[in-house]
């Protein structure tokens, strides 16, 4: 009759197969996996070393609570927001107490990744935490694990992209990491090239929508002009508006419109009148093309407002 010391004996040897099962299946995949984590868990156990010794300085200085709040650390990714696992994305797996299960891998195009022992596992459009789970009930129904403690991070985000293209420093696509917004994409961007940015924006939704973006209102601080973007999402800053001017002026040439600029303000830009020249009488004109690329010609006084592309010429005085 078997005895709680054979039951022990045996519930013993049964695990130390487990392990070399593992072993043998994963030995292949291992030497890649402990190339990656070895200097991860070494950090890791520094970290522990250094945290501990802390905690034991604070109970006996009687600041351990504090020391227990730096300790925590900030919460892993999967915490911090609702980000959705897509492909593209390389994710890192660890089992606790299994090494040997250790695994950093790409997420595929079908949405799914390889894992020892249990093949193929569909993950895509899962919260790490989501993957975690599900990773975790494949192992226990399976067998090989019976309370397996699963810990998904994503190391690169791929699958959830916006593009920022146009007048800004460092045009490109750029991941979404969480909940991001306009003000999010143009600091990844490198910000808005003042010189040449429009003072609005385009972002175009992955379903077609167009929404103009006030960037002056922006950066003003208003909530309004800074809407979520998604995946998918294309966000693009034109070049400003110009007008051109010449005649009697200090500097004749090309120069950015401003918002509501009127003539006054345009040969301002442009130096000052040559002391020959006249904002009143004869009357500066501005040419401009209509619909059909006509060119008309108007007679405007001081406070009259540029658009886009009009030709300011300022006349000589008669007296």
């Amino acid at each position: 009759m078997d005895t709680a010391e054979d039951r022990g004996r045996g519930s013993e040897a049964k695990e130390c197969l487990l392990k070399d099962e593992v072993w043998r299946i994963c030995s292949e995949r291992n030497v890649t996996n402990r190339r990656i984590l070895m200097p991860r868990k070494i950090g890791a156990a520094l970290k522990t070393a250094v945290q501990c010794f802390a905690l034991a300085m604070g109970l006996m200085l009687g600041w351990g609570a504090a020391v227990g709040d730096v300790a925590s650390g900030p919460a892993p990714l999967h915490e911090t927001g609702d980000y959705r696992l897509g492909p593209g994305d390389v994710i890192r797996i660890s089992v606790f107490n299994y090494p040997e299960l250790a695994l950093e891998t790409r997420i595929s195009q079908t949405g799914s990744i390889t894992f020892p022992l249990t093949g193929p596992i569909s993950i895509g459009d899962l919260t790490a935490a989501e993957a975690e789970a599900r990773i975790a009930g494949k192992l226990r129904q399976g067998g090989y694990i019976s309370e397996p403690h699963v810990t998904v991070v994503v190391s690169q985000f791929k699958a959830r992209e916006v593009a920022v293209l146009g007048q800004v420093k460092n045009p490109g696509k750029y991941p979404i990491e969480k909940q991001s917004r306009v003000m999010d994409m143009l600091a990844a961007a490198g910000g808005v090239v003042t010189a040449d940015a429009a003072d609005t924006a385009t972002l175009l939704r992955a379903n077609g929508e167009k929404l103009v973006v006030d960037l002056k209102a922006l950066f003003e601080g208003s909530p309004g002009q800074n809407p979520e973007v998604a995946a998918g999402d294309t966000l693009f800053i034109p070049k400003a508006p110009q007008f051109y001017v010449y005649g009697e002026v200090q500097r004749p040439g090309v120069y950015r419109l401003q918002r509501g600029m009127t003539v006054s303000q345009a040969i301002s830009a442009a130096g000052g009148l040559t002391p020959r020249g006249t904002d009143t009488w004869p009357a500066p004109v501005i040419k401009r093309r209509d619909a059909a690329a006509a060119e008309q010609e108007i007679s405007v006084d001081g406070s009259y407002s540029l658009q886009p592309d009009d030709v300011l010429y300022v006349r000589e005085r008669w007296f």
